[in-house]
């Protein structure tokens, strides 16, 4: 298993562990599964790179994929981070920008972080800015109780 140190027998980490632990993978991870649906609920999942400036992902994706037209329909996804035995789910709100709409340097930090730059791509992209609403973690059944970690776009105690 990947994650904190401070794992241990006795029970589930706490929840500024929980925190902490999906704060630092926001900051190092550089993929992310992105599950979107349809308007008419038809689901999909794929993996996108992603860049996290501290309060909202940011990824990119051709405008008319199956991923792109879900995002820009429903303005809504839910995100996995991690392994299953080590996961933190988010949900999050969309806002959909054209791939001029960032300043360089926001475009720049993404190709950097992730080794792709969509704006030299021939296909059209978007760039899909997710904020998050809703943020749980857990790594076992024990962590099952109080896995949520966000609610309504706020860090719980």
């Amino acid at each position: 298993m990947t994650g904190s140190s401070d794992r241990t027998s006795d029970g589930p980490r706490p929840r500024a562990v929980r925190r902490r632990d999906t704060e630092r993978r926001l900051a190092h991870d550089v993929d992310v599964w992105v599950a979107s649906a349809s308007v008419d609920g038809v689901p999909y999942l794929v993996p996108l790179s992603f860049d996290w400036d501290g309060a909202t992902l940011l990824v990119a994706t051709p405008a008319d994929s199956p991923t792109g037209r879900n995002l820009a329909a429903t303005r809504t996804a839910r995100l996995a981070l991690g392994l299953t035995r080590d996961v933190s789910m988010i949900e999050g709100e969309v806002k959909v920008l054209g791939i001029d709409a960032l300043p360089q340097d926001r475009g720049d930090r993404f190709a950097a972080r992730t080794g792709f730059d969509p704006r030299a791509s021939v296909t059209p992209y978007h760039w899909f800015r997710i904020t998050p609403r809703r943020v749980q973690a857990w790594r076992e059944a024990d962590e099952l109780t109080g896995r949520e970690l966000m609610r309504g776009g706020r860090w719980l105690g």
